[in-house]
């Protein structure tokens, strides 16, 4: 199966994130697409940031209805902090039945060389990538293992949603109705 995965701490997903993924799943040669919800990093503490359970519980609620997206927790198993191309290695060999291809946003093309061993990341996955407002330039527009992907442009933010939450503004229709329930009933973010 060809997999997409779509790395993030989804605090908290919105419909940006399901726009992108459900994109993804049907306008690409992508069978599945993976949220992998990262974990809480412990050596960068964020008061806004939910625990991974519950950022995880958000996920697979919003993508419950959706049998071509999954929820996945493989990088709270992980030793951390947990670089995107340990995770891929430790992907690829409890799943070798499986391609897999990296979503990411072409606003973080232009850091791309920084990340640990990006030419690896290339070499074993290679990346599918959406627009995103105000992109940086890169050097990847011509590369073999980079797919451009048409999505809808959005700039929808995790940011924009907790700091409305924070001022008691409505966040209806920026996030699923399940988790917006959610989010009410447990509080989060206010």
């Amino acid at each position: 199966m060809k997999i997409g995965l779509f790395f993030g701490s989804f605090n908290p997903i919105h419909v940006g994130h399901l726009i992108i993924a459900n994109t993804m799943a049907t306008a690409t040669d992508l069978e599945q697409v993976w949220f992998v919800v990262s974990p809480q990093n412990p050596f960068k503490k964020n008061k806004s940031l939910l625990h991974e359970f519950d950022r995880f519980d958000m996920v697979e609620r919003a993508i419950a209805d959706n049998a071509r997206l999954k929820a996945t927790d493989f990088e709270f198993h992980l030793t951390r902090p947990s670089y995107t191309i340990d995770t891929l290695i430790r992907l690829l060999e409890k799943y070798p039945q499986h391609e897999f291809r990296l979503i990411m946003g072409e606003d973080n093309l232009a850091q791309f060389p920084n990340w640990k061993n990006y030419e690896k990341i290339l070499e074993y996955v290679g990346l599918y990538v959406y627009p995103r407002p105000n992109a940086a330039p890169h050097n990847f527009g011509n590369h073999p293992r980079v797919t451009f992907v048409a999505a809808p442009l959005l700039d929808i933010s995790a940011t924009f949603i907790r700091e409305s939450l924070r001022n008691g503004r409505s966040i209806r229709y920026l996030v699923p109705e399940v988790v917006e329930e959610m989010i009410g009933r447990k509080k989060f973010f206010v």
